[in-house]
C-alpha cells in the first residue's frame, strides 16, 4: 500500500544494506508493517529453544513526530514455531535513528533458521500521549476496582 491515508503520516526510511526489506502492509486492512530481516552477511542465523537474538533488519527508520513505533510478533512465527517477540511490543521512540532491530524469543522445541527477506515482525506506528506527571495522594475507593489487581475481577464472563 503506497498511497497515503487521510490518517496517515510519513514514515522515513533508509537502508544501510542492500539486502534490507522495506516495511510493507501484507494487505489493505494490515494494522502493522512486515519487518523482514536482513543479516549483515547474508548467511542464516538459528535461533535454538530457549534462546534470544537481536536480529537486524538493514533499516534506520524516523517515526513521526508524536508517534511510537511498537514491534510486535507475527501470529504465524508464534503458532507454526513458538517464536515471539521477546520485549512485545517493543517500542521505538521518535528520537531513536540506530538499526532497527527485532528481539526474538523461540519458545519452541525445534530450531528456527532466520534467512535474509524473512519476515520477523510487525511494526505499528501509534499516536502517544504525553502526560504531566502530579503527585498527591490517590484514594483507592475512587473506582468500582479500587486496588484489586491480578486476578481481582476473575475469569468468568
Amino acid at each position: 500500500m503506497t498511497n497515503p491515508t487521510p490518517h496517515s503520516a510519513a514514515l522515513r526510511v533508509e537502508r544501510l544494506r542492500p539486502n534490507a526489506v522495506l516495511p510493507v502492509y501484507a494487505t489493505a486492512g494490515a494494522a502493522g508493517l512486515d519487518l523482514a530481516c536482513a543479516l549483515p552477511d547474508g548467511a542464516p542465523l538459528s535461533l535454538a529453544p530457549g534462546a534470544h537474538v537481536k536480529v537486524p533488519t538493514g533499516l534506520r527508520i524516523a517515526i513521526p513526530p508524536g508517534h511510537e513505533g511498537q514491534v510486535r510478533p507475527r501470529s504465524g512465527l508464534a503458532a507454526k514455531h513458538g517464536v515471539t517477540v521477546l520485549n512485545a511490543p517493543g517500542t521505538i521512540d521518535e528520537d531513536y535513528r540506530g538499526e532497527l532491530m527485532v528481539l526474538l524469543v523461540n519458545h519452541g522445541t525445534s530450531p528456527l533458521e532466520l534467512t535474509d527477506g524473512m519476515r520477523i515482525a510487525q511494526l505499528v506506528v501509534a499516536p502517544v500521549t504525553r502526560v504531566e506527571v502530579v503527585a498527591g495522594p490517590i484514594s483507592s475507593e475512587e473506582t468500582a476496582r479500587g486496588a484489586g489487581g491480578f486476578g481481582s475481577t476473575g475469569t468468568q464472563t
